[in-house]
């Protein structure tokens, strides 16, 4: 289960945070997911649970941001949304692709108290 090295890594930026700003804890913490990012949500919701106990995450309030997967067409240069990283264009079916957007993975911001 990497979703609890990734929140791990997330409490120790905002550790970090809160020393450079001299605050207690974090108020609330916005996170934002690509469906292409690897992260299973739940896995995450249960990692979260025992990662932050005892950190300046403890009592933040999580706001996750899920980010849709879009692509465009190498040949054609449609725009759309896939599900899957070797969706085809539904345009023309070329398997080409770039991604656009969908693998995100990072804090947006954070409200320290």
């Amino acid at each position: 289960m990497h979703e609890l090295s990734i929140v791990m890594s997330i409490v120790e930026t905002a550790e970090q945070k809160v020393r450079e700003h001299h605050a207690q804890t974090v108020e609330s913490i916005d996170l934002v997911i690509g469906d292409l990012s690897g992260v299973d949500r739940h896995a995450l919701d249960f990692a979260w649970e025992a990662g932050v106990k005892d950190t300046v995450l403890q009592a933040a309030k999580r706001t996750i941001i899920q980010v849709p997967a879009k692509a465009k067409c190498l040949e054609c240069d449609c725009e759309f949304q896939i599900k899957e990283l070797f969706d085809v264009c539904p345009l023309c079916g070329e398997p080409l692709l770039q991604i656009i957007q969908g693998k995100e993975l990072q804090i947006k911001s954070m409200v320290l108290n």
